[in-house]
């Protein structure tokens, strides 16, 4: 069973993570249990483990922050092994160094520092740089099958269902640049006609004139030239 400093030391930690969060690291206590920990790190930038999210845990003894914490780190990261205690100057391995005065987001962010490097340890794996990153893909796909992991950290649970909706399609934009077989149609007038409507209602005009020369009466024409002779008749049927 925690002290009781331990557990006031504990929840005064969770309390300033909650007001204060630590870059790149997420870490919340069991439900039922003070002294288990659970925590994500997500991968910096620049490195093999970039858009990971490595899941872990920290259990710490009822003599916290007197005696360290052992670490562990469940999601399969290429740098440690999973399920296992890692050697850090800051967990149980090394009793020996702790300080009283390092808190859980220390804690995690020197694992977090010490992760991007690639000192050997006990704990630590040998792996490629793109095993590294093909780890770091499958990272949230392998944590949320954990029941635990969806219950204590919803939003990551969230962004991995995000990433697994389809694509949505790009609607396309209409155009309102004319093409070219719309600038070579004729232009309508104010009145909505186009040219070709002119043309259409000139020619009826001139086939009117057409058929009045036409139709000339023969007995006026007759009565002309007996009157004015055919050479002064001619220039008065042109009229």
């Amino acid at each position: 069973m925690a002290e009781k400093a331990c557990v006031k030391r504990l929840q005064k930690e969770y309390r300033a993570l909650c007001k204060e969060p630590v870059s790149h690291v997420v870490a919340r206590p069991s439900p039922n249990d003070i002294l288990e920990w659970h925590y994500v790190l997500e991968g910096s930038e620049g490195t093999p483990f970039a858009g990971g999210y490595y899941y872990g845990k920290i259990k710490f003894p009822p003599e916290y922050p007197f005696k360290p914490p052992g670490i562990s780190m469940t999601t399969p990261n290429g740098r440690f092994m999973t399920q296992k205690k890692i050697c850090l100057s800051m967990s149980d391995f090394h009793p020996e160094s702790w300080n009283p005065m390092w808190s859980v987001s220390s804690i995690l962010t020197g694992l977090l520092s010490f992760m991007m490097d690639n000192s050997p340890t006990t704990g630590s794996v040998t792996t490629s740089v793109a095993e590294k990153e093909k780890l770091a893909k499958a990272s949230l796909a392998f944590n949320c099958k954990n029941p635990t992991f969806r219950k204590l950290f919803p939003e990551y649970v969230e962004k991995y269902e995000q990433q697994q909706l389809p694509a949505q399609p790009v609607p396309e934009q209409v155009s309102s640049v004319p093409t070219q077989a719309e600038k070579s149609r004729p232009l309508l007038d104010e009145h909505g006609n186009s040219p070709k409507d002119d043309v259409n209602r000139v020619k009826p005009i001139k086939d009117v004139k057409n058929r009045q020369r036409q139709s000339f009466p023969t007995w006026l024409l007759l009565l002309l030239v007996s009157i004015f002779g055919v050479v002064m008749a001619l220039p008065l049927l042109q009229l």
